[in-house]
């Protein structure tokens, strides 16, 4: 497990605390735990929520990390197909562009 410095990185002047609880708690205790489940199936979970939210930017760097934890392009394309009839056809476009983007070096 690559230890998580995102928060720190971005928001640990501004909020320093919950950098601390995203790092050190979200990243560094919950995904840590690999044997209840793989990265590889917290990435696609993740994506799922965050597809469904619309939360683009968060979703952008989540494909990246899912794409570190194995996900092929062609498994995130079949991943928002089927979200898009559970989270909705436009937030499926808008995710489409972000897999082009993140697995554009394929």
């Amino acid at each position: 497990m690559i230890k998580q410095t995102a928060g720190r990185d971005n928001l640990g002047t501004l909020a320093p605390k919950f950098a601390e609880l995203n790092d050190d708690v979200l990243f560094g205790e919950v995904w840590s735990r690999e044997d209840k489940l793989s990265l590889r199936d917290r990435s696609m979970i993740t994506i799922a929520a965050l597809m469904a939210q619309g939360l683009y930017p968060q979703l952008q760097s989540h494909f990246v990390m899912g794409k570190k934890h194995g996900i092929t392009k062609e498994e995130a394309v079949e991943i928002v197909t089927h979200l898009a009839f559970y989270s909705g056809w436009p937030k499926a476009w808008s995710a489409f562009k972000l897999i082009e983007e993140v697995y554009s070096d394929e």
